[in-house]
């Protein structure tokens, strides 16, 4: 173990995100040490979360979901003590977060829920806004940590409510995907170019950064993955079972996700895929019908 008085730190999970935020901590003046699933050929690898946890004080995980999340707890729990800070920055179901924070605090650790907001481009650039949920002295033991990948915080509760919330807003962003897509798909079988609905949009009180970003992409038919399909599925999966928790209706949501199965149904590659890829139905019967006509 080095003990050269510079912070030992870890990332497990080496995603879209979790890859990028490592390389930013990498070029900082930390020990890091990181460790995923798939085996990476990056400096520090090791064998399993249990060997990060021998090694780091601080660790930040960007695993999958809620059942990868327990794994990893379970992982490292007989190495966990009262000098680990555990950041949970995976979107993963309430529950399972809440279940990892008591796994934390019976090893002795400190544990925040720290889900974030921002796209591969935000973590190359530091720009995630994190939601963080949890004791307000381990937030600020952590701050320093957290800055080297972040703009913004918003510290919004108890452990389970920022999962609660990043969760809420990633229902926003996919339904409006895939309304989106339809507005994309209507306007185009019209025979007006894609473009004037950017235009338009513009113009309008529904315009929003992901809407001009998504709609930008889509007609460059650019579908490499910001955020996965997959992953947004995944949210919604969630969102639906906390609504039928609660016992709420969540239509709009439930049409969206149906429309994300279907599209990962048709190709299972396309899960890997930007979520915007939920509009390529829509040029998929143009092209078909085009190549239909020119026969």
């Amino acid at each position: 173990m080095q003990k050269d008085g510079r912070e030992r730190v870890g990332v497990i999970g080496l995603g879209i995100i979790g890859s990028r935020v490592a390389e930013r901590l990498r070029d900082t003046d930390r020990h890091l040490y990181v460790w995923n699933r798939s085996p990476k050929l990056v400096p520090n690898f090791l064998s399993s979360p249990a060997e990060v946890a021998r090694m780091a004080d601080t660790i930040q995980l960007f695993v999958t979901d809620g059942e990868a999340l327990l794994d990893v707890m379970d992982a490292m729990q007989g190495e966990l003590s009262k000098r680990h800070t555990i950041l949970c920055s995976c979107t993963a179901d309430p529950q399972a977060v809440v279940d990892a924070y008591q796994s934390a605090k019976d090893a002795g650790a400190s544990f925040l829920d720290a889900p974030f907001t921002g796209s591969r481009a935000a973590a190359e650039k530091g720009a995630l806004t994190y939601y963080i949920g949890g004791d307000t002295a381990a937030f600020d033991r952590a701050r320093g940590y957290l800055e080297v990948s972040a703009c913004d915080f918003y510290h919004c509760g108890r452990v389970g409510e920022a999962s609660i919330l990043k969760i809420a807003t990633n229902m926003i962003s996919g339904t409006s995907m895939e309304i989106l897509a339809e507005a994309y798909g209507l306007v185009s079988a019209a025979g007006i170019d894609p473009d004037k609905l950017s235009a338009a949009l513009e113009l309008n009180a529904c315009r929003s950064p992901l809407i001009e970003t998504k709609l930008a992409s889509v007609i460059a038919r650019d579908y490499d993955a910001h955020f996965s399909l997959k992953n947004m599925f995944k949210d919604a999966q969630y969102g639906l079972g906390l609504g039928k928790s609660l016992g709420l209706e969540l239509p709009a949501l439930s049409t969206a996700a149906s429309m994300m199965f279907r599209t990962m149904q048709k190709d299972k590659e396309n899960g890997n895929l930007d979520f915007s890829i939920l509009a390529k139905r829509f040029q998929d019967k143009a092209d078909s019908e085009d190549g239909g006509k020119a026969k």
